[in-house]
């Protein structure tokens, strides 16, 4: 059996959203007694990542991290069209990822005890984006 839903996320601009529950519910209103959920960000400048739920100073830390690698507005970049955000959003969702796929059994995710999925907004500004998700399972 195959279930799929899509839903828009309204971002505040760069920061983390969290989007397990919302997963956790397609998933949920599967019938996957046994297969693997797998969600995918129809963006390029935003990503999809599983990390520590419980800590927020990890999700601190990573978007320092990618400050240094992947600065505004840096000369090096010849791709501005939408701001000086806009190449770093893409090379930040390059190194990370626009998918992430986690296994179900009795419609439910099997994440770690701290794990969480996010959605990565990498632009300065609040966006609009685009999530869907697949459960792809046994119904037995």
């Amino acid at each position: 059996m195959i279930t799929q839903q899509g839903f828009t996320i309204d971002t505040h601009g760069r920061s983390f959203t969290a989007l397990t529950a919302k997963v956790a519910a397609v998933v949920e209103s599967s019938a996957a007694t046994a297969g693997l959920c797998h969600v995918f960000l129809r963006h390029t400048s935003a990503s999809l990542l599983i990390t520590e739920n419980a800590d927020p100073a990890v999700r601190r830390d990573l978007e320092r991290f990618m400050r240094r690698i992947a600065p505004d507005g840096s000369p090096d970049y010849e791709h501005d069209a939408e701001g000086p955000d806009d190449m770093p959003g893409h090379i930040r969702s390059t190194l990370t990822s626009v998918a992430v796929s986690v296994p179900v059994a009795d419609r439910r995710l099997l994440l770690g005890t701290w794990q969480g999925i996010y959605l990565w907004e990498h632009r300065v500004e609040a966006q609009r984006r685009e999530v869907v998700v697949t459960v792809v399972g046994s119904d037995r």
